[in-house]
């Protein structure tokens, strides 16, 4: 087996070019990053010329650029979204990550294309027939197991495919791609890159009879994505590329997760040298960092690895999609402007622009921004010791807000940090260091000297200079004179792994000679680099087309235009519905398809029931209801394959505005609903 196919690629996002520049820095061995337009992040895109200042960056340690490309389209924007494929393409992106199969109808450059998480990948059939359409990596749904990953590794063929998973980030509640909450109460859809988070809002849960299961709790918010613990069983499930969420995320954050996948993996990546098996990263250069990553200190929703493992209790952050930050400390006292803490930690201190947080009765979580924070003295001395015992203990904080609008703070409240300013100033400076190894080799030539450089990859760069040959004063200093002067790598991408001086006599070398042939070597090898990289080739689609596993497409399948439909059709699908945003489906329809459970998470579950006594027999997966406001969802219960379907109706709201916008723009794609052939 080739040895690409232990190859270990830590994909990390990018809102710029700029975090983009720094998950490279930091270790990533690809980067992806919205281009102009038709991303699924609607607030995160960028210049063609940014996509070419990134490119160029990352391709120089041989990393990659995926460029979102991965909404759906309406007929009028096909035109403009095949250019910017071609745009970003001349910019250097080595690859484009597509949800709408319209645009495999289209002219577009030679690029590889992988697919999207919002394509949908659950199952083995789906991810062979992606395959042989032509997709090189594909992005599996982050709710399987360890097994589902298994089985379609194993059923693809590693030359032409590799998968791809989530192992950092935000958690979409629903399958992506099947949640269509946003588009019908507020216009906005996911499927087009702005969703409005609904899954975030807090609902009363009501049952068939009308009595509270839950009150006014986040039950389709779920904890943040963490596999930290799971790599290595991922890479044995066949897992080759692995991808922080956040797109949305600073460059903070970006930093520092980059970073501590990048020391998991390589960990992981030592840790298997030798072995039947080995592994390698897939890009170049070794990374070494500045500050001890840390994914605690980051925005998150406390951690879960979700499904991997198989279904777990508490996948979910019900009291609040804020973060909750980690325990500092209680409260002491409280004054008319200020509070006093008792730290849990005797090393741990408090910064002014901390932020602090608890949560209150109704266990909803409140902020506490420190204006500034004080010591107050420090602890006894441990016995038998002089001095202070190290830091203060208890310190007194003036937060930014007034006291009054803090509700239930008083003594004995336990507080958090979800806000560290120390470490927010440690990344905002240069926090990170990558460089390539080089073997360096010294020789000289009939007229001068030459030296040779050869990077890890088997790059060199070689560089000459005539100078008259004299001998030096001090031989027994003078190759180690010439080796101090050769080591000099400075700001360059490199440092000597070796460093050889064959000379035959030691020769005075003075140190501008050395230096001004180390920067031609080095200029050199980067131009060799440059000319040597590769882009990833697109794969070939299978000939004659191969069938697509059904033959029935219902608006799940966000078909949103005519080239979206020919794919299809050439592909065998017999009826082929419109995607939800058409506005075909104006009766109550499934608005979000769900592998989380409220009954399960309610412990409601006829599963969880089974077996105990007393409770046998009495839960029934009966239809809930979620409640917001005005706003009223049910919930339905698909045991067999243990999901949940979140379902209601687009609002008229929508539909009006929906409308008004087809006056200005009409759809060309399907105004009527499609019927069967059979009808």
């Amino acid at each position: 087996m080739s040895l690409l196919h232990h190859q270990l690629e830590l994909l990390a996002p990018a809102r710029d070019a700029d975090i983009g520049i720094e998950a490279v820095n930091h270790g990533a061995d690809a980067v992806y990053i919205g281009g102009p337009d038709f991303g699924a992040r609607v607030s995160a895109s960028n210049s063609v010329q940014d996509i070419e200042r990134l490119a160029k960056h990352a391709h120089r340690f041989g990393a990659r650029i995926f460029v979102t490309h991965n909404t759906i389209l309406r007929d009028d924007e096909l035109e403009a979204a095949c250019r910017m494929a071609w745009d970003v393409y001349h910019a250097g992106a080595d690859v484009l990550i597509v949800q709408d199969m319209g645009l495999l109808e289209l002219d577009l450059p030679p690029i590889q294309l992988h697919a999207s998480t919002q394509t949908d990948i659950r199952t083995v059939e789906k991810a062979k027939f992606l395959q042989d359409v032509g997709f090189s990596q594909i992005v599996l749904a982050r709710e399987l197991t360890l097994e589902q990953i298994r089985q379609i590794h194993d059923a693809l063929d590693a030359d032409r495919c590799k998968v791809e998973f989530f192992i950092h980030g935000a958690l979409c509640v629903a399958y992506s791609g099947q949640c269509y909450i946003s588009h019908a109460h507020t216009g906005r859809s996911a499927n087009r890159g702005d969703c409005s988070q609904a899954c975030r809002l807090p609902y009363h849960v009501v049952d068939s009879q009308g009595r509270f299961v839950a009150h006014d709790q986040h039950v389709l918010s779920m904890k943040d994505n963490n596999q930290s613990a799971n790599l290595a069983a991922l890479v044995d499930a066949g897992v080759r590329s692995f991808k922080i969420e956040g797109r949305y995320k600073d460059m903070g954050y970006v930093k520092n997760i980059t970073a501590h996948y990048r020391r998991l993996f390589d960990e992981l990546i030592a840790a298997r040298e030798g072995s039947a098996d080995p592994l390698a990263r897939a890009s170049s250069g070794r990374t070494t960092f500045s500050f001890t990553p840390d994914p605690d200190q980051n925005f998150n929703r406390e951690f879960t690895d979700y499904f991997v493992n198989g279904r777990q209790d508490d996948i979910a952050a019900l009291d609040s999609p804020k973060n909750p930050g980690r325990p500092i400390g209680w409260v002491s006292k409280v004054g008319t402007d200020w509070i006093e803490l008792e730290l849990d930690d005797p090393h741990a201190l408090l910064h002014n622009g901390d932020g602090l947080c608890y949560f209150d009765l109704r266990k909803e979580l409140v902020g506490l921004a420190i204006n500034r924070a004080e010591p107050l003295g420090l602890p006894p001395p441990p016995p038998g010791e002089g001095g202070g015992g190290g830091a203060p203990r208890r310190w007194r904080v003036f937060p930014k807000d007034p006291i009054s609008s803090m509700p239930d703070l008083r003594k004995g409240t336990r507080l958090n940090r979800n806000r560290d300013m120390d470490w927010v100033r440690t990344l905002e400076k240069k926090s990170s260091d990558r460089r390539i190894g080089v073997w360096a080799c010294l020789s000289e030539s009939p007229d001068g000297f030459v030296l040779r450089l050869t990077d890890e990859d088997g790059f060199v760069g070689e560089a000459s200079a005539p100078f008259s040959k004299q001998p030096a004063r001090d031989a027994s200093r003078a190759e180690e004179a010439v080796r101090e002067h050769l080591a000099r790598f400075g700001n360059t991408l490199f440092e000597p792994l070796d460093l050889q001086v064959q000379l035959a006599r030691p020769w005075f070398v003075p140190p501008s000679l050395v230096n001004a042939l180390r920067r031609d070597a080095v200029a050199a090898l980067e131009a060799a680099r440059a000319a040597g990289y590769q882009r990833p080739r697109r794969g070939t689609p299978v000939e004659p087309p191969v069938p697509y596993p059904e033959d029935t497409l219902t608006y799940l399948a966000n078909v949103f235009n005519q080239k979206a439909h020919d794919f299809y059709a050439r592909h065998g699908v017999k009826v082929i519905a419109a995607a939800y945003e058409s506005h075909e489906e104006e009766g109550e329809v499934s608005l979000m398809i769900t592998k989380h459970c409220v009954r399960w998470a309610m412990s409601l579950c006829p599963k969880q029931a089974k077996g105990v006594v007393g409770v046998k027999g009495t839960i029934r997966a009966e239809p809930l209801q979620l409640v917001n406001g005005s706003e009223k969802l049910t919930l339905r219960f698909d045991c067999k394959p243990c999901e949940m379907h979140v379902v209601g109706r687009m609002k008229k709201s929508v539909l009006q505005q929906a409308t008004r916008e087809a006056q200005a723009v009409p759809l060309k794609f399907y105004r009527t609903r499609p019927v069967s052939p059979a009808a």
